[in-house]
């Protein structure tokens, strides 16, 4: 059975979200594509996450994790223009160490990148859960105990400009993405009283090969 993201558990609360632009369920449910974004669910940043056809034992690599199997989310529709989600970044002390875990659930990397971050090596290795891409990351020689985390979330977006005009100085410039022909830009989350790290790219380019 293919592994996909049921729900991302997140502890902002959802009247945060709803002056961010995202419709929110009363249930504090926020549908994003066929994924649904929990609030409320204290800490801050991603707490955790509910994944279809991955028996779990509370968590994966450090991460709670539970398993689902519930249908997919109905998509709703958002004032700030995002449609669906791009890709999760999850950060790893022990790369082997998460790549093994991952493939112990029945997920196979697609694809890896070498790149610096802040001068230092780093590694991308990419998964796919049905339509959401797993990007995790971390350095290529760590070898770390420490759990793994969620990191992130970059969202698709009907339209980036007219993104970019609703959030105003609330996010960075438009800028091209890693991948050709799509554009990208950061918010600065906090500003919005977020706590998850958050990006909005352009939708992705008719007959590209996804990475």
């Amino acid at each position: 059975m293919t592994v996909t993201i049921d729900e991302i558990h997140i502890g902002d609360p959802a009247s945060v979200w709803r002056d961010a632009g995202f419709s929110v369920d009363d249930d504090s449910v926020c549908r994003i594509g066929d994924v649904r974004v929990r609030l409320g669910m204290g800490g801050t940043g991603i707490v955790g996450w509910t994944l279809r056809g991955a028996a779990s034992q509370g968590e994966l690599d450090g991460i709670p994790t539970l398993p689902s199997d519930a249908e997919v989310a109905a998509p709703a529709t958002h004032p700030n223009g995002v449609t669906s989600i791009d890709h999760v970044v999850l950060l790893s002390p022990n790369l082997a160490r998460t790549v093994a875990a991952l493939g112990a659930i029945g997920l196979q990397p697609r694809r890896e990148r070498d790149a610096e971050l802040g001068g230092q090596p780093m590694r991308q290795v990419f998964f796919r859960l049905g339509p959401v891409i797993l990007e995790v990351v971390g350095s290529p020689s760590a070898a770390g105990d420490g759990p793994s985390s969620l990191w992130g979330i970059t969202y698709v977006v009907a339209d980036i400009d007219a993104t970019a005009a609703f959030f105003g100085d609330r996010t960075l410039p438009v800028k091209d993405a890693v991948q050709p022909g799509r554009r990208i830009t950061t918010l600065r989350h906090r500003d919005l009283g977020m706590s998850v790290r958050t990006a909005m790219i352009s939708p992705p380019i008719l007959g590209s090969v996804s990475r």
